[in-house]
């Protein structure tokens, strides 16, 4: 064999040094992977703002009539459980006759503001919304205004018992977040 040859093939082979190159850069990977992590998981949410995701209401023992309001990210949300009347008089709306004709619903943006599509579906004499005036963002009072359902005294918006804008400055009916029922008397907002 000549030299030529014998050269060519340890060159072919792995050698220490080239396995020293390879621990090295593998090790210094593993180390920048392991300086970066906490960097990266600080962007994560913390505890607080995870809690405040969901939040989880029992509305097992609500009669007709009654309201609720809780807190979901920093916001109230209003579960009315409406009597007969109110629901007859949200019915009887027409959708056309209304300044906002959608239901502004998390889950179905295009639904139009029908009380059926407004409603609690597993239980239609429900209503969940959120309790901000679509206007400037003040707090509607409960049970008042001229249909009965809600009204912002900042302004004069008036809200039916269906939670649809009426009368006055408010663009929007009051939106109505995504919930879920996770047993037969509690709801999952969020």
């Amino acid at each position: 064999m000549t030299k030529l040859s014998t050269e060519a093939q340890t060159q072919d082979e792995p050698t220490r040094r080239d396995f020293l190159f390879i621990a090295t850069a593998a090790m210094g990977a593993v180390g920048v992977g392991g300086l970066a992590w906490p960097f990266i998981a600080q962007m994560n949410p913390d505890a607080s703002a995870l809690a405040l995701s969901t939040s989880e209401v029992d509305v097992g023992s609500m009669q007709p009539g009654e309201q609720v309001s809780v807190m979901w990210r920093g916001k109230p949300v209003f579960i009315r459980y409406r009597t007969e009347e109110e629901i007859a008089e949200a019915e009887a709306v027409d959708v056309s006759d209304l300044p906002d004709q959608s239901a502004r619903l998390d889950v179905d943006p295009d639904a139009p503001a029908t009380n059926e599509a407004r409603s609690v579906a597993e239980n239609p004499a429900m209503i969940l919304m959120l309790g901000v005036c679509t206007h400037l963002g003040c707090i509607p009072l409960s049970e008042a205004g001229d249909f009965g359902g809600w009204f912002c005294p900042c302004h004069g918006s008036h809200y039916d018992t269906a939670g649809r804008i009426r009368r006055g400055p408010a663009p929007e009916n009051l939106p109505i977040p995504q919930y879920e029922f996770i047993s037969d008397t509690t709801i999952r907002i969020g």
